[in-house]
């Protein structure tokens, strides 16, 4: 067997550990841990040197202007490759931080991949240029795409760990694959553990006793704050309540040390037995940033003592005590590794940079979708509204794929033990109901309430090849997962230059109209995700269309947020045939709810009704309503059309009028449309407040048929 580092090991071995070299006894100096062998230490020594120098040279570059940021992994060298040792690239999966970067030197990334990430070039295999330095992703070596948000990395990375159980358990999945003893690394600062995400994280891998390592890189600094104004205390203390998550401090400057801890944990987490954090103490003699200047909060005898713990000296230091190698050895060693840097520098800097055109490359890809007929009624067909629709076409995909899984809050019916005896929950709209019951609690079950958790936990999913299905129960409260929306979710192609997917569905009841949801039940804010580039936007309005669009979502390789209007899941309005197998809407493409040629009405949601009642209102006009059904994209091929058949365009929404997503649909038509208008384009909005709680207070807030029907009226004596 084939341990980190190309190594032979024992299975007896492997489960503690140890990477011995064929041929060579690990060595015995007292006080040395088990399993670390002299080679290793002088291999890692070098390592630790590449990782300095790399630093070192990034900023001489961009002192040049010829880098444009730089972040050094100073302070953390001993940390990282004595944790590299019992970790294993393209084997275990890697969330690290941007001061990993010894850690992804000993798992494959070459110094001239680093360096093509600093200058920017095209050649960058982490992003092609998109991303700072020290934004580590290597697809190969399971070093997933990393954003620069403190803390946002940990949910995603106990949803990849997630993931590994189920696909494990779960074997021939298309695209999946995953390793019984395998564990999830991430890393942090010590200032990130301040974020919410991390201890959202650390609840879920505690609670599924998933194998994920947490490591807290603690060089005293989150930026100028010192950890004192971070925490009441080390966050080794912070975390002991956590049952199942085994903790250990280390000094992160000794080599030996982070081995001798790093064995023993890691050979817990890989055998099962749950997650673990390690809280590493290191230095950090550079400053936080390029854009940083330590020395004005930090004094110069601070300064100092820190350069005396500096891991560099204390590795050298052992191995001249040890006799491995004199001090004109590693002298001509550290020379060597300042050559091989200086030589990809050179390289780095020849390699091409991007095309400006490529700026909008791989920032989504839609899936192709065939034209399809409007399913009609056959004898006997029965229809379904908007809600019972979502919930046939959810078992409809779970049944034809074991990769989708469905979960939030409330989703689940019941607990097992009683759902016999239950009729059970499936949602708070009951669009999840008896998902659990067929398909078990692996494919249907509830999360926390914790919003972040929910949408972070489906991007690790998605990563791994997973079809994830994710519910926030109102979009009143999906603010708290906007970092793992916008940050994560939607930037992952993108940023990883399309090396990394996401395909992801995140389903959310959205809208009024309910008299009594009042503010944090009855809001639209489409329009705030309408521009998150990455990210598509649909809101059906109807049950056939409702299952189009489910269809494509589900075969989409981006996220896609699939909004559900609360007010018309049981409307009788929304009834159609449920659509057979086969059909579906492609994002972009809106249909046309009622032919004219007088006035063309663009909307989506609940308004559409309320649009065709409004124009049907009206006497002696012939009015054309457009359902947009996707918002982003939209179809803006049949609005020009429509525009230049009617010449009089009115935009209805139910989402504040003020920036809301007509606001584009009205601009676009103006600067592309301008020749065929008769008028101005008119919009028709909520009011620039909050959804009010008592019935009338909602009415004169949210647009009505009366409303639509006057604004109509004035764009026609126009």
């Amino acid at each position: 067997m084939t341990g980190a580092g190309g190594t032979d090991v024992t299975p007896e071995q492997e489960a503690v550990g140890l990477t011995t070299r064929r041929g060579e006894r690990p060595s015995r100096h007292r006080g040395d841990p088990p399993g670390v062998t002299d080679a290793e230490l002088l291999e890692d020594f070098r390592l630790a040197l590449m990782s300095r120098f790399l630093d070192d040279r990034e900023i001489s570059l961009q002192k040049q202007s010829r880098v444009f940021f730089q972040i050094s992994g100073a302070g953390h060298e001993a940390l990282a490759l004595g944790l590299a040792r019992h970790l294993r690239p393209a084997y275990d999966w890697f969330f690290p931080y941007y001061r990993d970067r010894a850690l992804v030197l000993a798992l494959g990334v070459t110094p001239l991949e680093m360096l093509l990430q600093a200058v920017g070039s095209a050649d960058d295999p982490a992003s092609g240029g998109r991303q700072m330095p020290c934004h580590w992703g290597n697809k190969a070596l399971n070093i997933v795409t990393q954003s620069s948000a403190t803390a946002s990395q940990c949910l995603p990375a106990v949803g990849c760990a997630e993931a590994a159980r189920y696909i494990v358990r779960n074997s021939g999945l298309a695209g999946c694959t995953a390793r019984g003893d395998e564990i999830t690394y991430v890393s942090l600062g010590e200032g990130a553990t301040s974020e919410g995400e991390f201890w959202e994280s650390l609840s879920s891998a505690c609670t599924l006793h998933l194998p994920v390592l947490f490591v807290v890189a603690d060089n005293g600094f989150a930026i100028s704050v010192p950890s004192a104004d971070q925490a009441p205390a080390p966050i080794s203390e912070l975390v002991r309540g956590f049952r199942g998550l085994s903790v250990a401090k280390v000094d992160g400057t000794d080599y030996f040390a982070v081995r001798a801890v790093a064995r023993s944990l890691v050979a817990r987490v890989r055998a099962g037995v749950g997650p673990a954090l390690l809280h590493a103490t290191v230095t950090r003699p550079y400053s936080h940033s390029s854009a940083d200047t330590q020395s004005k909060y930090r004094s110069e005898e601070e300064l100092v003592e820190e350069l005396s713990r500096d891991p560099l000296r204390r590795m050298r230091a052992s191995i001249i005590a040890r006799g491995l190698a004199t001090a004109e050895q590693l002298d001509a060693m550290s020379d060597e590794a300042r050559r091989e840097v200086a030589d990809a520098s050179r390289k780095a800097l020849d390699a091409p940079r991007p095309d400006p055109h490529s700026v909008r490359f791989h920032v989504v890809d839609l899936p192709a979708v065939d034209e399809a007929e409007e399913p009609s009624a056959a004898a006997g067909s029965e229809t379904v509204a908007l809600g019972e629709a979502i919930r046939l076409a959810l078992r409809e995909g779970m049944r034809s794929d074991q990769r989708v899984r469905v979960f939030g809050e409330d989703v689940a019916d019941a607990r097992e033990q009683i759902l016999a005896k239950v009729e059970g929950k499936g949602g708070v709209f009951g669009t999840t109901f008896g998902l659990q019951r067929e398909f078990g609690l692996a494919r249907c079950y509830n999360t926390p309430l914790a919003e972040a958790d929910i949408v972070g936990r489906a991007v690790g999913q998605a990563i791994r090849g997973l079809r994830p299905v994710a519910e926030v129960q109102f979009f009143d409260y999906i603010w708290t997962a906007m970092q793992q929306i916008k940050t994560e979710a939607a930037t992952i192609r993108w940023r990883s230059n399309g090396a990394f997917v996401c395909p992801l569905v995140i389903r959310v009841p959205i809208g009024g109209y309910l008299s009594g949801g009042a503010i944090w039940h009855s809001q639209s804010g489409e329009s705030i995700f309408a521009h998150v580039p990455g990210l598509t936007v649909v809101m059906p309005s109807r049950a056939s269309d409702a299952v189009g669009l489910l269809r494509s979502a589900l075969a989409a390789e981006d996220p896609v947020l699939f909004l559900e209007h609360k007010h018309l899941l049981r409307q009788s309005y929304t009834k159609t045939v449920y659509p057979p197998p086969g059909y579906k809407v492609g994002f972009g493409r809106a249909r046309v709810a009622e032919d004219g040629h007088d006035l063309t009405v663009v909307t989506w949601g609940a308004t559409v009704e309320k649009s065709l009642q409004a124009v049907r209102s009206l006497d002696h006009v012939s009015a054309r309503v457009l359902d947009l059904r996707s918002i982003v994209p939209w179809d803006k091929e049949l609005v020009a059309e429509s525009v230049a058949l009617s010449g009089r365009v009115l935009v209805v929404h139910e989402d504040v009028l003020t920036c809301g997503f007509g606001a584009e649909v009205a601009a676009w038509i103006g600067e592309n449309c301008f020749a065929d208008l008769d008028a101005p384009v008119m919009r028709v909005g909520a009011a620039d407040t909050h959804v009010a709680y008592e019935p009338g207070l909602e009415a004169a807030i949210l647009p009505q048929v009366s409303t639509i029907a006057a604004a109509a009226q004035r764009l026609l004596d126009f």
